[in-house]
């Protein structure tokens, strides 16, 4: 599915959807494919600094795959997912977006 960006998921992130059902891990993937193709923030929002996320409800579980935009490369714009929780709150733990932070600087520290 061509989209206005494509998405790589580091290691947390990928362990993370493998965690769970292979329906919640489904639908998360269905919601990141359709924020590709359309502007919504309810699918994709940014929350603090550098740091999105990808939102999902299904089955009464909000699941959140935190993320971040590289547009170093002219010719294709990536969105890499760091991690992800199941939230249980109406805020963001701060912890998570420290650690999101954490995964953004060092992805483009080994990049060059």
């Amino acid at each position: 599915m061509a989209g206005k960006f494509n998405v790589l998921f580091m290691e947390d992130a990928r362990g993370f959807l493998k965690g769970l059902d292979e329906k919640s891990s489904d639908k998360i993937i269905y919601t990141i494919d359709k924020a590709r193709l359309h502007n919504d923030k309810e699918l994709f929002k940014k929350l603090k600094g550098e740091i999105w996320e990808f939102r999902t409800l299904y089955n009464k579980t909000y699941y959140r795959l935190f993320a971040f935009w590289d547009k170093s490369d002219k010719t294709q714009t990536l969105v890499i997912t760091t991690h992800g929780i199941i939230k249980k709150t109406d805020k963001t733990p701060e912890k998570e977006l420290e650690k999101a932070e954490k995964l953004r600087q060092l992805y483009f520290k080994l990049k060059k």
